[in-house]
């Protein structure tokens, strides 16, 4: 059974720093993108930030500079480091393990809520 836990979240004020774990369970990495992805109150779920299993990295244009995705193939472990942290972050971020060449999947974490106030 594949299970993805994400952990990390909280209540932060801006400004500040959070880093979010996702650790994967019952699959491996190899060949797979994994990828944080958030959503907001009336908004659709949106791209946060993606690595490749070869460590390629991609970023929303929103968090460029300020939030670092990295992996541990050893740990099954993807990580999502947001500094400088404002409001407009604020979510349910949720962790996305996903493979488009043969075997495909596709699963997702059960999202962790990140609250940016003061």
């Amino acid at each position: 059974q594949v299970q993805l836990v994400e952990s990390g979240g909280g209540l932060v004020q801006p400004g500040g720093s959070l880093r979010l774990s996702c650790t994967t369970s019952g699959i491996a990495f190899s060949g797979a993108t994994m990828g944080w992805y958030r959503q907001a109150p009336g908004k659709e779920r949106e791209l946060v930030a993606t690595i490749t299993s070869g460590g390629t990295e991609r970023y929303a244009d929103a968090v460029q500079g300020r939030f670092t995705i990295s992996g541990d193939n050893r740990k099954n472990t993807v990580y999502l480091q947001m500094d400088s942290l404002k409001s407009e972050d604020s979510a349910i971020y949720y962790c996305r393990l996903r493979r488009t060449w043969t075997p495909q999947y596709d699963y997702w974490g059960q999202g962790t809520q990140v609250t940016v106030s003061s």
